[in-house]
């Protein structure tokens, strides 16, 4: 499964729960702030996009967090995470939604040469609870 994979490569994991859940939520129609797109070579998925439409305190309009950005190790460099992530910039601009924002360690070096192409990078740095 290719968010195991993503989520592998972080070094981290959750529980099977956590997997059923989100894609109960990603293909319910009540949950239409929770979205995924993925690519496919033939029958074979080969990347994956989640993006969370939210609200935002500065803003009229929603804006977009790409939370999820997988590409098989193999195909990465080919052009798959950036078509993923420009198929979210076009769902966004259909939904008027101006800003699509995303975080990435720092380290990942390979995914950063791509988004410094694709976006921009900010001066925030993000913390967590305790």
């Amino acid at each position: 499964m290719l968010w195991k994979q993503y989520i592998e490569f972080y070094q981290s994991s959750v529980e099977d729960i956590v997997y059923e859940t989100t894609f109960k939520r990603l293909i319910s129609s009540n949950h239409l702030s929770q979205n995924a797109l993925v690519a496919n070579e033939g029958k074979n998925l080969i990347g994956l996009v989640h993006f969370i439409y939210h609200p935002h305190n500065w803003k009229i309009e929603d804006v977009c967090y790409l939370q999820d950005l997988f590409v098989s190790p193999t195909l990465r460099g080919t052009g798959v995470g950036r078509a993923l992530i420009e198929a979210v910039y076009s769902g966004a601009d259909k939904n008027k939604t101006s800003t699509v924002y995303w975080l990435t360690q720092d380290s990942n070096q390979q995914a950063r040469k791509l988004y410094d192409n694709i976006g921009s990078v900010t001066s925030f740095i993000k913390y967590n609870r305790h």
